[in-house]
């Protein structure tokens, strides 16, 4: 298959700058993976397609916030955003200005609060950092760093924590698992008193989710590599809802892509923790989840290529086209798609 094959056209008006006021009162498309049949509905609504005995697993993991503005000792602007932690004080970061930033190179951020210093430059021309400072890094992180919004989004985020699931408990992502916004406290304790279980799992977002397609054959697609967890209660809840028939609906592409990374050929849920560069695209046989809340995604991105394996490529781009037709809004901020 070709990249092209995932293509469609989104007006930019249609790109959500800012949050809804309101988490769950963004829109809910809701997608029948075998008919392509779409009804539109509000996320709010979104108990009433769950049954007692499902089970709805989410991604906790937290924002840190991980874009870096500082300057060079010798004068000059620069930027590093944290994807990967490395250990021991190094991150696999994205350097700007490029040609600046070889190894050897230092930035000092917040008057030498933070210091970071260039040791390699890898694949894809992101840079290896260690870095020095005082104290717990988050805490420096917490005091000197930016929420590292999308370039798509333009605006300005008022409240942090909008770019935060209501649930997130495990810093350590570049990036927020957009679906699970559309969350409430509220909300989840209603679907929890239906006799839904509700469980996480984590994954820290970086490059991996988001990184452009650059080949046209998908099937030569690198993904990279992120951390991830499933907790034993989650594996032992995931593998009791199958056993009494139940469902398992992934909350957003990374929960999938984890949970998919930890079942067996026998569908068996397994618990650990480990690095996973799981690439699912058309053709690819699920062995895990049975449903997905999403939200919508890039055109000819990974993400779209995910959710048509799961309901078929041109149910698909035929849901999309009718969200656009819609003016349903679109990307992090946007509105939700559930397929079930």
């Amino acid at each position: 298959m070709k990249t092209s094959d995932f293509m469609y056209e989104l007006p930019e008006r249609l790109i959500a700058q800012t949050p809804l006021q309101r988490r769950d009162g963004s829109r809910l498309l809701v997608l029948d993976k075998h008919t392509g049949a779409c009804q539109h509905r509000h996320f709010y609504d979104l108990p009433e397609y769950l049954r007692p005995g499902d089970c709805l697993v989410l991604n906790d993991s937290r924002v840190i916030p991980a874009r870096l503005l500082g300057a060079r000792p010798t004068g000059g602007a620069a930027e590093l955003v944290l994807l990967r932690d490395l250990g021991d004080d190094r991150w696999e970061c994205l350097a700007r200005p490029g040609k600046k930033l070889r190894p050897g190179a230092e930035v000092l951020f917040g008057d030498g609060e933070l210091t970071g210093r260039v040791e390699d430059v890898i694949e894809g021309g992101n840079r290896v950092v260690r870095f020095s400072y005082q104290g717990i890094f988050l805490e420096v992180l917490e005091r000197l760093g930016r929420m590292p919004l999308p370039p798509y989004i333009k605006e300005q985020l008022q409240d942090p924590e909008r770019y935060q699931t209501v649930y997130s408990a495990h810093p350590g992502s570049a990036a927020a698992p957009t679906a699970g916004l559309h969350f409430t406290n509220e909300l989840l304790d209603k679907i929890r008193a239906m006799g839904v279980s509700v469980c996480f799992v984590t994954l820290h977002v970086g490059l991996g989710t988001f990184r452009p397609v650059k080949v046209e054959d998908i099937e030569e697609h690198e993904m990279h590599s992120e951390f991830c967890t499933v907790p034993e209660d989650t594996a032992r809840t995931v593998n009791g809802t199958h056993a009494a028939g139940g469902r398992v609906i992934a909350v957003g592409t990374t929960s999938c892509r984890t949970l998919e990374s930890f079942a067996g050929e026998d569908g068996i849920l397994r618990s650990g923790s480990r690095w996973t560069d799981i690439f699912i695209y058309p053709g690819y046989r699920f062995r895990c989840i049975d449903g997905l809340v999403t939200n919508f995604h890039l055109p000819g991105s990974t993400l779209v290529m995910l959710v048509s394996a799961l309901a078929g490529r041109e149910h698909i781009l035929a849901a999309y086209e009718e969200a656009i037709r819609r003016e349903y809004r679109f990307f992090s901020f946007g509105d939700a798609m559930l397929i079930e």
